[in-house]
């Protein structure tokens, strides 16, 4: 009978040491495909054909893509999920061609400088363009020297390797042998049909206009916000809506004219949310730094075919040699609701881009 009880427990030892090797190799195998997986999220770079130009980078991590044209340029001319819709604008009748004799918007995201000026800010950029591979997740496109300026284009564009993050560092340098007076200007060419959203600063009640009970803050006896309008724009275009948290610009494509607003913007970021995705930027303002265009480091515009979210650095004295340079942070939200009125934005919208930026 001892003997009888013996054989099974051993028996059962030895089953239970079998299965605990199975689940032992079993998790090492699952280990292996989490860690191969993930190396596989890496950010890739390599040089595809889009759209008829049969140069341009790639930038991919699984989740985002990026292409960034080497025919023209420079131009990031694709930015969205893979596998989904790009949230730049491209003009199809401009897009994979290249010598063209007039300047050309194309569509994606460029770089101009600023003040505006139709010699110097419409210098073509229709030629093929230098690259060079930064790291693993970065490249820089750099242009050949304008000839009527002397101002010489670099843009450096490096993806997260996982997620939506991308940040672009754009740089201006003077080859001349003087000294030159500019401000970087990034412009980010946005698809038809969606909506940007403007955070605004905080209201302030005016100290003789409280209500009961509320104690005075006298900050309200001062502005805290510079609004810069151009003289195209119509404040009652119903494409506009003025809140008291948020400005909102809608981009029609039945639009009669254009339209444009700049802000001395501090909050730090603007979103444009179209079919459920919102495209995020980030910029800073300088405090004490003199800008362009009455105050603006953010100013947009809209038409009929597009809508651009643009970003300026401060006015700068670039000495010969030198460069000045100028940073935005991108990044994309999905399944985000088209609702965006002022409650929506905060329940929905604010706290998602915010956690993204924090």
């Amino acid at each position: 009978m001892l003997n009888a009880v013996r054989r099974v427990l051993h028996s059962h030892l030895r089953w239970n040491i079998i299965a605990l090797s199975l689940l032992t190799i079993f998790a090492v195998i699952a280990l292996n495909f989490i860690f191969v997986t993930n190396a596989n999220m890496k950010t890739t770079i390599e040089t595809v054909e889009y759209k008829g130009w049969k140069n341009n980078l790639k930038l991919s991590n699984g989740t985002v893509e990026l292409i960034i044209t080497l025919e023209v340029g420079p131009r990031v001319i694709r930015y969205g999920y893979v596998g989904g819709a790009n949230v730049f604008k491209e003009f199809d009748g401009q897009i994979g061609k290249s010598g063209e004799k007039e300047w050309m918007i194309r569509g994606g995201h460029r770089l101009w400088h600023a003040p505006e000026e139709i010699k110097r800010t419409y210098e073509l950029d229709n030629s093929p363009v230098k690259w060079e591979r930064l790291s693993e997740s970065g490249v820089r496109a750099i242009q050949d020297v304008e000839p009527n300026t002397g101002i010489r284009k670099e843009m450096e564009v490096t993806l997260d390797g996982e997620g939506t993050g991308v940040r672009i560092t754009h740089r201006l340098r003077n080859t001349n042998l003087w000294e030159v007076e500019l401000a970087p200007w990034a412009l980010t060419v946005m698809a038809q049909g969606g909506t940007e959203i403007i955070p605004l600063p905080e209201k302030i009640a005016h100290p003789g206009s409280l209500e009961p009970g509320e104690k005075p803050d006298y900050r309200g006896f001062a502005p805290n916000q510079t609004m810069i309008v151009w003289p195209f724009t119509d404040l009652a275009d119903p494409r506009w809506r003025w809140g008291a948290r948020y400005i909102t610009l809608r981009q029609d494509v039945n639009a009669k004219k254009p339209t444009k607003l700049g802000l001395a913007h501090k909050l730090g970021w603007i979103g444009y949310l179209n079919g459920g995705v919102m495209f995020v930027k980030v910029i800073e303002y300088q405090e004490g730094r003199n800008y362009t265009d009455g105050g603006s480091n953010f100013e947009t515009f809209a038409n009929k075919d597009f809508l651009e979210v643009e970003s300026l650095g401060p006015l700068a004295r670039i000495a010969p040699g030198e460069v000045v340079e100028h940073v935005e942070r991108w990044w994309l939200l999905k399944d985000v609701g088209n609702d965006t009125s002022e409650a929506a934005i905060d329940a929905n919208i604010r706290v998602r881009v915010e956690a993204l930026i924090r």
